[in-house]
């Protein structure tokens, strides 16, 4: 589930009727997230707050195509109406129900050979994030999905959208469910924070503490010329990663199937298979099914 899209501000939103008052969730402090976010030296330069738009992805790489906006542009909607998945998948959730939003990175430092590394990268720094700001364990299926554990079971949480943007600039998008009640999701498989039983679903401290984490882990990154090893990503993303010792379908471009165990992560940030043929096959790209629960 990520966020996406074109969009200006609406203006000041109507409260929609139902169940969920302001107070249940209430707005995003837009003004409050720059204060905390935006400073002399640091990654973010730009927060943007619309009250709702089709996609902040698609709204950020067509601002980012028109040329002159520069690294660290953060853009939250309060409410996606075509928000996008890998495989342009859709993903639907009530308004201030959750985090959306993109941002704009322009990695000149690294090969553009280890951008791969950037939703693996996301997928840490989100899940740091939220680990320390909501008290909730999350765990990452390859190669962008957020987990957690709500009675007992899986259930995705959240996932991340990357696209570049020109010739040397990507955006990456997250949508995280905070809120959303076992009524409201919008599939069995689905989650959120608060069914995980987070501590706090407050969406300022938890916007604030994402993306402070993803400015860390991209500065780690980028100080180290992208490689996964020296910054120390490649670990911590084995470390945190739930394919990995499962035995996993592998559904691939040009319908291809594999079936093997996730044995490791290379650098490539590739996910190695383990067939029953005895031999070891990395997955670059495709749709990745958990068959075997570890």
């Amino acid at each position: 589930m990520t966020p996406h899209g074109e969009g200006m501000p609406d203006g000041p939103s109507e409260p929609s009727p139902g169940r969920w008052s302001d107070l249940d969730r209430p707005p995003l402090n837009a003004a409050g997230l720059r204060r905390g976010l935006v400073r002399a030296g640091g990654l973010w330069t730009q927060v943007d707050v619309v009250q709702r738009t089709g996609s902040t992805n698609s709204d950020l790489v067509a601002r980012a195509g028109a040329g002159g906006l520069e690294e660290g542009v953060v853009l939250v909607a309060e409410e996606q109406t075509a928000a996008r998945g890998r495989l342009d998948r859709q993903w639907t959730a009530p308004a201030r129900s959750g985090l959306f939003f993109s941002v704009l990175l322009r990695p000149a430092e690294v090969p553009v050979a280890r951008w791969g590394w950037l939703p693996l990268l996301t997928g840490v720094a989100v899940a740091t994030g939220l680990s320390r700001a909501a008290g909730v364990d999350t765990a990452l299926k390859w190669p962008n999905d957020l987990l957690v554990t709500v009675g007992g079971e899986e259930r995705k949480a959240g996932g991340i959208l990357v696209e570049r943007a020109g010739d040397d600039g990507v955006v990456i998008g997250v949508g995280v469910n905070v809120s959303l009640r076992g009524d409201e999701l919008p599939v069995p498989t689905a989650g959120s924070l608060a069914l995980a039983g987070a501590v706090s679903t407050d969406r300022d401290p938890l916007l604030r503490g994402v993306l402070r984490s993803l400015e860390d882990w991209y500065g780690r990154w980028r100080a180290a010329g992208g490689d996964p090893g020296a910054s120390g990503l490649q670990e911590t993303y084995a470390a945190g990663c739930a394919t990995l010792g499962r035995v996993v379908r592998a559904e691939l471009p040009g319908d291809r199937e594999l079936v093997g165990e996730a044995v490791a992560v290379d650098g490539d940030g590739r996910l190695v298979l383990a067939t029953r043929e005895g031999v070891q096959e990395p997955v670059g790209a495709g749709d990745i099914i958990h068959v075997r629960a570890k």
